[in-house]
């Protein structure tokens, strides 16, 4: 599924850093503002343990893992809202993205300038949220001027409804504030306004924050980040930690060296691993997995998807056609190691169409054309 994450934050945070780190790529990340004017957009492997189990039992020809996009979206400054700092092209980025990842500098360092003069990261994240605050409340202002008067005059159903929704969004906008904190509106109408009026401030976020390589093994000591994650758990988001430069260095590395820098650090996975999970579970993506001699693969969907929906993601006629599908758990394989014993331990389900798919289904989707 084409999703993608764009990422965002003042000049100079880390963003081109971390982009390189997931992408393995070169853009450049450069000591001044602006060195990214264009997104640079790269595919990134979405780790699954799952799927090295399945390939070692089946041992396919082929390994796929479910992929995921992210943007390198240049830094927005204060005014982006109104055109500073090429803030229309910046903020056109976030709008072509399902998600937010922000940036936000949490180590200090005098051979990096910042664009504020001081690191301060809740000031630096609600200086991109104000940012994205007003430019949805041109939005919505706008939005306003076309049905207001079509609800107080005929009444209008649809009309009436969009006021009582954009009314307190206006409200909250107009306090600096993401439309998500916004506390007068059910999910229901949270839905609808994220499906009618394409609100920045209605993406769902993820911050990340960038500390040193000293701090990345304390964080409880590291003030800069504490200060991040408090504001995140305010706005019901995560907070990923990350070293930026640690994590572009290891991805210059090969997967043995990459095994032992982590050890020596301590960790079983990389900051970016986790980030590229949460970003994942950020937008309710779920895997289903197709296993067997020729290939093992991890497709992605989004939660709530049937059978049917799950089976034209690999092919239009798969959905088209859609017979039943024969799937297990992958737990149940996981424990059992065989697909002769799935089926032995009568663990082999057959759905229908209206069977929606689990996380971690492992399947075979019969069909005709």
């Amino acid at each position: 599924m084409p999703l993608k994450a764009g990422i965002v934050g003042l000049p100079n945070v880390g963003k081109s850093t971390l982009f390189n780190a997931i992408t393995n790529s070169r853009v450049e990340a450069a000591n001044y503002p602006f060195a990214t004017i264009k997104p640079n957009t790269g595919v990134v492997v979405v780790p699954d343990e799952r799927l090295d189990f399945l390939c070692e039992k089946f041992e396919p020809l082929r390994k796929v893992n479910a992929t995921f996009e992210f943007y390198d979206i240049a830094g927005l400054v204060k005014g982006a809202s109104k055109g500073e700092g090429l803030g229309n092209q910046f903020l056109a980025a976030i709008r072509e993205s399902d998600a937010i990842v922000e940036v936000v500098r949490c180590f200090e360092s005098s051979e990096i300038i910042h664009v504020e003069d001081s690191v301060d990261p809740r000031r630096d994240a609600e200086i991109i949220d104000l940012e994205l605050a007003m430019a949805d409340l041109d939005t919505v202002e706008k939005r306003i001027g076309k049905v207001e008067q079509k609800a107080r005059m005929s009444k209008d159903k649809t009309a009436l409804y969009e006021m009582a929704i954009l009314t307190p969004l206006k409200a909250t906008l107009s306090d600096g504030k993401p439309a998500r904190l916004c506390k007068e509106l059910n999910e229901e109408q949270l839905e609808y306004a994220r499906k009618n009026f394409f609100l920045l401030t209605l993406k769902p976020i993820l911050y990340v924050a960038n500390v040193s390589d000293s701090d990345y093994a304390d964080l409880d000591h590291c003030a800069h980040y504490q200060t991040l994650a408090a504001l995140a758990k305010e706005q019901g988001a995560e907070c990923i930690p990350v070293s930026c430069q640690i994590e572009y260095e290891l991805s210059l590395l090969d997967k043995e060296e990459r095994n032992e820098f982590l050890a020596s650090l301590g960790a079983s996975e990389s900051g970016l691993d986790k980030l590229v999970k949460a970003s994942y579970k950020l937008l309710n993506l779920a895997t289903f997995f197709t296993a067997g001699k020729d290939e093992c693969r991890a497709w992605t969907f989004q939660n709530g998807f049937t059978a049917p929906q799950c089976a034209g993601i690999i092919h239009s006629d798969f959905e088209k056609g859609f017979i039943k599908c024969e799937c297990y758990d992958f737990d149940a394989f996981a424990t059992l190691g065989s697909e002769a014993a799935i089926k032995e331990a009568g663990k082999l389900r057959i759905e229908g169409k209206d069977y929606r798919m689990k996380d971690g289904d492992v399947v075979f989707f019969r069909f005709h054309v």
